[in-house]
């Protein structure tokens, strides 16, 4: 059988995961054609990280990309209580160290506090009764080269696949659920500014620990820093196995930092089978890092996990 033709020139960015993908044209009106769109989905789903370098696009074609992968979340649950929302769509989460009126943020802010829980390795949403799937972030200001502030990914896959065998027996035989809350990440990030809250207090979404990642058919440790306690065992053993699951995926030979190099640049990443997280740079409280994120809902037989289906969501007015 012949080759399939492609204009796509496909780089691996790490052994195991991740790659960069050029040669797609953003600038059609038509959008990006249906089997160019359908093998970037196969890539996708082998790959788990994606970076489309330079896409030239603007906000207005960023959330029309995203919307090819399916329905896309929303601010809402950030401006619910009146709160201003810098960007022109609300299908765009303002993933900056700006405030509203697109000064930089003080340090010593909430908001630069709130930031403080994307260092962290997690994945998007999964603290909602619907997860996400897809994630698409792009540079729409990035500061001066140098600067630092790659974004970080982790091959929960892989991790998986090399647990040691008597640990991966027991997340089989076991089926552990895993309870998220963003308040619970978000406190562990920055405790100095959520002195009262109690994480426990509030909505944690339900998912099973150990899950069958579909596009790729492999198995998937779902673990994130928003992971508050497993179900059905003590806090002693939850909050040890818990970290220990998460020390293992985040280890170094399971990870990848991608660079960020021009404005439009986009990397787009699956949830269900990577974490992420925002490193620093040397630009917090200085220059202007002006990054938009549109998020697919997860689509797959785990998206809404053991929760209820129901359009609530959780997040910080």
């Amino acid at each position: 059988m012949p080759h399939k033709q492609t204009k796509l020139k496909i780089t691996g960015l790490h052994p195991t995961f991740a790659a960069e993908v050029a040669g797609v044209d953003f600038s059609q009106e038509t959008g990006v054609p249906e089997d160019e769109f359908q093998e970037l989905q196969e890539v996708i789903a082998r790959h788990g990280v994606v970076k489309f370098p330079s896409t030239g696009l603007d906000d207005a074609g960023h959330v029309k990309f995203a919307a090819r992968f399916g329905e896309l979340d929303d601010v809402s649950p950030y401006t619910k209580l009146g709160k201003a929302h810098r960007l022109a769509f609300e299908q765009l989460f303002d993933v900056s160290n700006l405030v509203e009126d697109g000064s930089i943020a003080p340090l010593d802010s909430h908001r630069a506090a709130m930031n403080k829980g994307n260092s962290l390795f997690h994945v998007d949403s999964s603290f909602n009764p619907r997860r996400a799937g897809y994630s698409l972030l792009r540079a729409h200001e990035l500061p001066p080269k140098g600067s630092g502030g790659a974004t970080e990914y982790a091959d929960t896959r892989t991790a998986f696949d090399e647990l040691p065998s008597h640990l991966k027996q027991e997340l089989l035989e076991k089926d552990y659920v895993a309870c998220h809350s963003l308040f619970h990440s978000r406190k562990t990030a920055a405790p100095e500014a959520l002195p009262g809250l109690n994480p426990e207090e509030h909505f944690m979404s339900r998912h099973r620990l150990v899950q069958r990642h579909e596009p790729s058919g492999r198995m998937n440790l779902y673990i994130a820093s928003h992971v508050h306690h497993l179900e059905g065992v003590s806090p002693e053993k939850s909050r040890q196995l818990i970290d220990t699951l998460y020390k293992h995926a985040c280890d170094p030979k399971y990870r990848v930092a991608i660079e960020w190099t021009n404005n439009s640049d986009l990397i787009l990443w699956d949830n269900t089978c990577v974490m992420h997280r925002a490193t620093g740079g040397d630009f917090e409280g200085i220059y202007v890092r002006d990054m938009r994120r549109a998020t697919v809902h997860d689509s797959s037989s785990h998206a809404w996990g053991l929760n209820e289906q129901s359009t609530d969501r959780m997040g910080f007015p």
